[in-house]
């Protein structure tokens, strides 16, 4: 499986970005794709995450102002981020899950600061 993100870039407080992640390869394997997040200086977190079905779940930070999406035909994944916060800078991960495997893309840099 391979992914490719994008969509990153420098945004003011408040500001919105749209993260995309387009996947390709074995993606009868997998079961969930994800967004996560790694700060300078912090461990990398769960951002977002859809099943296959659709169930989706959120980082308690992220609640209310981030959604994330997938479209099945096009094997994409996305990440609308509004109301966005400085703590909110971060590399932004894709990942896609399979129940022994685990795929990660290239991070893409999202910077909130004015």
């Amino acid at each position: 499986v391979q992914l490719q993100a994008s969509g990153g870039g420098l945004v003011q407080p408040g500001g919105s970005l749209r993260l995309s992640c387009a996947a390709s390869g074995f993606l009868s394997r997998i079961n969930a794709m994800n967004w996560y997040r790694q700060a300078p200086g912090k461990q990398r977190e769960l951002v977002a995450g859809i099943t296959s079905a659709g169930t989706t779940n959120y980082a308690d930070s992220v609640k209310g102002r981030f959604t994330i999406s997938r479209d099945n035909a096009k094997n994409t994944v996305s990440l609308q981020m509004n109301t966005l916060k400085p703590e909110d800078t971060a590399v932004y991960y894709c990942n896609a899950a399979g129940s022994t495997l685990s795929f990660w893309g290239r991070g893409t840099l999202v910077t909130v600061s004015s």
